[in-house]
């Protein structure tokens, strides 16, 4: 593990660096029906699970985003994963992404822990632009989204297949407009 490996704390959550132990904790989640509903990633063991794990110590080594697992402060318990990918440093952007456990659903934890994770990309990154691309049927996060101050940019329709159907995804955008110095 890396010791440089910026923890970021909110009033109720730390976010951390992954560890082996969170395995089981990531393959339930990404193997839970309706974690996966609208998530690009879905894992059917163990074993493929640590192929997650291991994209997100390659995100660190390789710079191209920062994952964070998002524990309550409190118990220390595991609740999801937020972070940043696809970071191009050229064009200073990155994309935004997030999932809970369904127990942690409907308990503010993305409109606590988002806007750490936004304003450290802005801040410590040098990131100008953070976009979310969020499947069009998915009402809950366009919600949130848009609580976040996100901007909806338009949708790029039957873009992708998930479930050998077509699916359309909505474009958000959120800008440093420098309020995060």
């Amino acid at each position: 593990m890396n010791n440089s490996f910026p923890k970021i704390e909110t009033e109720r959550f730390n976010l951390r660096q992954f560890t082996d132990q969170d395995i089981e904790n990531v393959y339930y989640g990404l193997s839970h029906p309706d974690v996966i509903k609208f998530y690009g990633v879905s894992f059917d063991s163990l074993e493929a699970t640590k192929e997650q794990m291991n994209w997100f110590a390659d995100l660190e080594k390789n710079e191209k985003g920062l994952w964070w697992a998002v524990c309550s402060k409190e118990t220390g318990t595991f609740c999801g994963a937020g972070g940043l990918n696809d970071w191009d440093k050229e064009h200073r952007k990155a994309e935004i992404g997030f999932w809970l456990l369904p127990e942690c659903w409907g308990k503010g934890i993305m409109k606590e822990v988002m806007p750490v994770i936004c304003n450290f990309a802005f801040n410590q990154m040098g990131i100008h632009r953070i976009e979310g691309f969020v499947v069009s049927d998915n009402d809950n996060c366009k919600r949130a989204m848009a609580k976040l101050d996100f901007k909806y940019e338009g949708t790029m329709v039957d873009c992708e297949m998930k479930n050998d159907k077509f699916i359309s995804v909505d474009i958000y955008a959120l800008v440093d407009s420098g309020k995060n110095k």
